[in-house]
């Protein structure tokens, strides 16, 4: 199908997109496209304006100090893959963008599109929310700052208003001894994950568990921490018998939807299964 008519506007600074976005009632905006194309094409929506945010240079950066790395939101995927320090700052969220797409959306898609558009399966808000991310969004009544947990609200929905342009995500530091692993499972490579597991922690002096974030995208209404999960794990040592506690443990924390794709049990089980080869593959990341 073809896009409805619209109207099209390319502002210079972020204070003109957001009066675009006040000035004209359901206008979107655009970067990469990736989402909101289709979204256009099959006239799921019709704005009257596309506010082209492609001359926003100052959301294209990427900054990593000891005590963050943040991430601008025309920052794309393709950038992430080609950024060794950035890589080498955020491994987890690394190792979940090799998964997004192909390299086709991989060369357009962006974070802050992603983040906004909010999709369940997506790996960036997945990443978002495991590790603590916090979003810097401007509006007309100026710049707010939302953790990653409190941003997504249900499938495609945010707390972002018509308004509100998401500026950056920012990722706490990620210490070099921490442990982490990251597995999805899709039907084709590139295809929506039907679940995916991220978790990391930090181990103590004793060997014990400590700081366990577990994560989980694709297998319910939004990405979401498994604090139950989490509780269990923390404190204790890993060993095939806690693994077996914590996926029988995950599969049953999440409310996973029933679609053509698979249904609610096999996503749960699946949770299940991702968890048990996270924590395997963990032991021997750092």
């Amino acid at each position: 199908m073809k896009l409805s008519q619209l109207e099209y506007a390319r502002p210079g600074s972020v204070d003109e997109a957001i009066a675009l976005l006040q000035a004209n009632e359901g206008a979107k905006i655009i970067s990469g496209g990736q989402s909101l194309i289709p979204v256009l094409a099959f006239r799921l929506s019709a704005p009257p304006l596309l506010v082209d945010i492609g001359k926003l240079e100052a959301l294209r950066q990427v900054t990593i100090t000891a005590g963050q790395t943040r991430l601008g939101a025309r920052v794309r995927w393709c950038e992430i893959e080609r950024h060794a320090a950035l890589r080498a700052a955020q491994p987890l969220l690394a190792a979940m963008i090799d998964q997004v797409a192909h390299y086709q959306i991989r060369n357009r898609g962006t974070v802050g599109g992603s983040l906004a558009h909010a999709d369940p399966a997506a790996e960036m808000p997945g990443v978002a929310v495991v590790c603590d991310a916090v979003l810097r969004i401007a509006g007309p009544a100026g710049i707010r700052d939302v953790p990653a947990a409190e941003f997504f609200v249900g499938p495609l929905q945010t707390v972002l208003a018509d308004e509100e342009i998401i500026l950056e995500v920012m990722l706490p530091a990620w210490p070099a001894s921490r442990r982490w692993a990251f597995e999805e499972f899709a039907r084709r490579q590139g295809d929506f994950a039907l679940a995916g597991v991220a978790a990391h922690y930090d181990i103590d002096a004793a060997g014990l568990i400590n700081n366990m974030h577990v994560g989980v995208i694709g297998a319910d209404l939004i990405p979401r921490r498994l604090h139950d999960v989490e509780a269990l794990l923390n404190g204790r040592r890993l060993d095939a018998g806690l693994i077996e506690q914590a996926s029988a443990l995950a599969a049953a924390s999440v409310n996973p939807m029933s679609d053509l794709h698979a249904d609610a049990q096999y996503r749960k089980a699946l949770v299940g299964t991702l968890l048990q080869r996270v924590l395997h593959r963990s032991m021997q990341t750092q």
